[in-house]
C-alpha cells in the first residue's frame, strides 16, 4: 500500500516511510491510497468477535500488505491489553469508554501500536529515533507512556505551559528515561507549529532521525478506527441495532479520532450520522455552517484537550471527500458548547443517570441528547476518565465524588521533570541539535 500526502506535490510513499517520517515533506498529511472494504457478511458475524480479532481485521485491511499477518496479529493483540466497553448511560444513549488503557485515555491504543509498529519497521537503528510529539492533554502521556524503555528511542513530549491539567502533566513530566517533558511558553497550536516546522527543516533532518506520535503519523491515527468497529460489534450483540439506526458522536480536537471513524464508514461500517462535538474551538463548526474554513488561535476551555484552533487532521477530512462542503456537512454534523453548558451536562448527566462525564465526554453526550430521533441509537465517546479533571469534575458534582485510580495516584507521586521553552523556533532547532544523535 503506498501513501500520498494531502497536499499532492510529493511522490508516494511506502508505509514504513510515512510512519518514520510522520510529516509529507510538502507539509501535508499521509494517506492509504485506498480505502478496502469489508463485504457485508462481515458485519452479520461482527458481533462474534472479540475486540482484538475485530482490531486484527481492520489491521489486515490497513497494513496486510506491508506486514505479515502473523507480526500484525502479535502487534494488536499486543496494543490491546485492555478492553472498551460500551455503557449504557439512557435508553438511546451510550457511552464508549476508551479509558481503560494505561493512562486512562483514549489515545492509548494508537499510542501503543506505533511504538509496536515503528520498533518493527527499524529494529536496531545506528542513529537515535526522536519522537517528537506535540499534546494539548492526554496525547503527550499515551506516548509517553507507550514508547517507555523502547530502545533506539527517545519521545519529546511539548506541551502548553498552564494549560494542562495537574494530572495529565503528571503522566508524562514524571517518566524520565527516554521520555523529556518540553513546557512551551505558547499554546497547543504553538506546540503543534514547533513539531510540524522541524519535520520540514532540511539541515535537521540531515542530522537527526525524526518523526510524530501525534495523530498526523497515519499509526497513530489509523488504529483509531478499532473503536467504532467494537462500538457497532457490542451494540448489536446486546440487540440494540435491530431496528435502530448508529449515530457517533466524537469530541473533536485535531480530528483524528473522528477521521479514523469516517474511514471506518467508508470501509462498510454501517453509522448513519456522524457528529462532531466541539467546544468554544469551534472554527470546523462554522465550516459545516458556512462552507468557509478559517483556522484561528485557540482559546482556553474546561475540555483542554479539544483547544485546537487549527487541527491538522481536518486536511484528511477533505480529502477524504474531495474538498466537497456539501459532502462533509452531511456526512459530519456539528455542535458547540461553551464552559458552562459542559459543566450543565456533567451535572445532569450525573444526577439523572448516576454516569459521571469528563468534560469531553459531556460534550459527546449532549450533541446526542440534541441531535437523536426516536429510530436512532447514539454512541458517545467517553475519551478520558473523569478523574484526569478532578478540579473542574469535582466543582460541578462536589468534592470526594470523584475516585482516583490507582494508576493515576502513582503518576502524581513522582517528581517533575521538564525542560522550559519558548515557543520560537529557533530555540527549538537550538535544543535539537544539543541533543545526542
Amino acid at each position: 500500500m503506498k501513501y500520498y500526502s494531502t497536499n499532492k506535490n510529493t511522490p508516494d510513499v511506502s508505509l514504513k516511510e510515512a510512519v518514520v517520517k510522520g510529516l509529507a515533506a510538502d507539509n501535508g498529511l499521509f494517506m492509504p491510497e485506498r480505502i478496502e472494504k469489508f463485504e457485508p457478511a462481515f458485519f452479520d458475524q461482527i458481533q462474534n468477535l472479540s475486540f482484538q480479532e475485530i482490531a486484527s481485521e481492520v489491521a489486515k485491511k490497513f497494513f496486510g500488505e506491508d506486514i505479515e499477518e502473523a507480526k500484525l496479529k502479535e502487534i494488536v493483540f499486543d496494543t490491546l491489553q485492555f478492553d472498551c466497553p460500551v455503557v449504557k448511560v439512557t435508553d438511546s444513549i451510550y457511552s464508549l469508554e476508551l479509558f481503560h488503557g494505561p493512562t486512562l485515555a483514549f489515545k492509548d491504543v494508537g499510542a501503543r501500536f506505533m511504538a509496536r509498529l515503528l520498533n518493527h519497521f527499524l529494529g536496531k537503528q545506528e542513529k537515535l529515533v526522536n519522537v517528537l510529539v506535540a499534546t494539548s492533554g492526554d496525547t503527550g502521556s499515551a506516548v509517553a507512556n507507550g514508547f517507555l524503555g523502547v530502545d533506539g528511542i527517545h519521545v519529546y513530549v511539548l506541551y502548553p505551559k498552564g494549560k494542562v491539567s495537574d494530572i495529565q502533566e503528571s503522566q508524562f513530566t514524571t517518566l524520565g528515561q527516554n521520555i523529556t517533558a518540553l513546557e512551551i511558553e505558547g499554546t497547543f497550536d504553538d506546540c503543534q507549529h514547533l513539531v510540524k516546522t522541524a519535520f520540514l527543516d532540511d539541515e535537521l533532518n540531515k542530522k537527526l532521525v525524526l518523526t510524530s506520535a501525534n495523530s498526523i503519523n497515519v499509526a497513530r491515527f489509523l488504529p483509531q478506527a478499532f473503536y467504532y468497529f467494537n462500538a457497532y460489534a457490542r451494540l448489536k450483540e446486546a440487540g440494540k441495532l435491530d431496528d435502530k439506526q448508529l449515530v457517533v458522536s466524537v469530541p473533536s480536537g485535531n480530528f483524528g479520532n473522528l477521521t479514523a471513524g469516517l474511514i471506518a464508514a467508508e470501509m462498510g461500517l454501517p453509522v448513519k450520522q456522524f457528529i462532531a462535538a466541539n467546544n468554544e474551538n469551534d472554527v470546523v463548526f462554522e465550516y459545516l455552517n458556512t462552507g468557509e474554513y478559517k483556522p484561528r488561535p485557540s482559546v482556553e476551555t474546561i475540555a483542554n484537550a479539544m483547544d485546537v484552533g487549527a487541527p491538522s487532521n481536518f486536511a484528511r477530512i477533505l480529502d477524504l471527500y474531495k474538498n466537497e462542503h456539501a459532502v462533509v456537512a452531511g456526512k459530519i454534523k456539528g455542535y458547540r458548547y461553551s464552559d458552562e453548558e459542559i459543566r450543565e451536562v456533567i451535572l445532569k448527566v450525573y444526577n439523572e443517570h448516576n454516569y459521571l462525564c469528563d468534560p469531553h465526554g459531556a460534550c459527546g453526550y449532549q450533541s446526542l441528547s440534541d441531535y437523536l430521533s426516536e429510530n436512532e441509537i447514539g454512541v458517545f465517546l467517553e475519551t478520558a476518565h473523569p478523574a484526569k479533571f478532578t478540579e473542574t469534575v469535582e466543582t460541578v458534582v462536589g468534592k470526594g465524588k470523584v475516585e482516583l485510580p490507582e494508576k493515576l495516584a502513582a503518576f502524581m507521586k513522582g517528581e517533575k521533570k521538564s525542560e522550559q521553552m519558548t515557543k520560537e523556533y529557533p530555540d527549538f532547532k537550538r535544543y535539537l541539535l544539543d541533543r545526542p544523535i
